[in-house]
């Protein structure tokens, strides 16, 4: 991806960890431990679990930066229980200061580092881009489980959106789950406009971009709507009035992405 790339996606996590900053000053240290949409986690308990995976990311990025191999994951145990021990109130600060630090890292790569920048993570080779995205992807969609707590009506804003989407068919491919029914769906999006055609069945799921409106099962719906469908938040009480299933059974989709 270019450097332009890596500026707009830097500039979405920028934006998505301060509305995140927001919504835990709008819960203030007594709601805490407020439930998210997780109902495993609190809100404390999804800062925990973004604060440290960006701790997690930044030896990446320094191991990328520096032309070193990635850690491996025995790096993983010792960050998840240091973040498990801290208390509520801690796991939300330390979250937010934790992921600052990571953006300022990332903001502060000259333009000979961004460019020489490479890694393999999780089997795959990453430009920066590629790897700023990754962090994106979970951040847009758990930053969204702390603010339906506050708001229902709360979305995935639309640039973040658009980027978790861009990569979304491999996500797809491993949060799909088998349906007994083989439906093949073209997928439209909006806000912004994508086409994919989406693939159920037996064998798992999987996701293609799409450019033919022919078929008989459509759906259409924000791009954020989708993003949140395929990350199993897509619930009745939280779905857009301006989504349209024709020819399929949304509730068909919503128990094959049960969530992530």
């Amino acid at each position: 991806m270019s450097e332009s790339s890596t500026d707009a996606v830097l500039a979405a996590l920028r934006t998505t960890h301060q509305r995140l900053a927001a919504a835990f000053d709008e819960l203030g240290e007594d709601r805490a431990t407020l439930q998210s949409y997780d109902d495993d986690w609190s809100v404390a308990q999804v800062a925990s679990h973004l604060g440290s995976g960006t701790e997690i990311f930044r030896q990446y990025l320094e191991a990328g930066a520096k032309g070193e191999p990635a850690p491996g994951r025995e790096i993983n145990q010792p960050v998840w229980d240091a973040w498990n021990a801290k208390s509520p109130t801690a796991q939300i600060r330390d979250a937010l200061d934790v992921t600052a630090s990571f953006l300022d890292a990332a903001e502060a790569l000259g333009r000979e580092e961004r460019a020489g920048w490479r890694l393999e993570v999780f089997g795959m080779d990453q430009d920066l881009a590629a790897f700023l995205r990754m962090r994106l992807n979970e951040y847009a969609v758990h930053t969204w489980d702390v603010t339906v707590a506050l708001d229902p009506a709360s979305t995935i804003p639309d640039d973040a959106a658009a980027w978790v989407a861009d990569g979304i068919g491999m996500v797809v491919g491993w949060a799909g789950r088998p349906s007994e029914r083989q439906t093949s769906v073209e997928v439209r999006t909006t806000s912004p406009e994508r086409a994919y055609h989406l693939d159920l069945g037996p064998s798992g799921v999987s996701l293609t971009p799409s450019l033919d409106d022919t078929a008989a099962a459509q759906l259409t719906l924000p791009t954020e709507a989708f993003v949140r469908l395929v990350y199993g938040r897509l619930d009745p009480d939280h779905t857009p009035s301006s989504v349209r299933a024709t020819g399929v059974d949304l509730d068909l989709l919503r128990s094959v992405f049960p969530g992530l």
